[in-house]
């Protein structure tokens, strides 16, 4: 009778064993692919968020090129309408830049 006992004791607790273990198994999978799952969203978000930041970058960056090209229009422009006093600007910048330069 104790072999019988014993035997159906070992027989649930393997039972039981086994469907804590698929469970814990499915758990593990579940788990897993939620892991996944989150990271290609995070994925997905990340290089989403990376394109519209290149192109915002982009047009900074194409709007600066387009101001340096008028201020040197602009610049020659003044050059040309103005030539000497264009040079003595140039020299009082130079002589400030100069004097800062020594004293520091």
């Amino acid at each position: 009778m104790s072999r019988i006992g014993d035997s159906g004791s070992q027989g649930n607790e393997g039972g039981q064993g086994g469907t804590s273990g698929q469970s814990a198994t499915d758990v593990a999978a579940n788990m897993g692919q939620n892991l996944r799952d989150l990271g290609q969203q995070t994925r997905d978000n990340v290089t989403q968020k990376y394109d519209q930041l290149r192109d915002q970058a982009q047009d900074y960056y194409q709007q600066g090129r387009e101001r340096a090209q008028e201020w040197e229009q602009t610049l020659e422009q003044y050059v040309h309408e103005k030539p000497m006093q264009a040079v003595l600007i140039a020299a009082g910048v130079g002589v400030v830049l100069g004097l800062l330069w020594k004293r520091s």
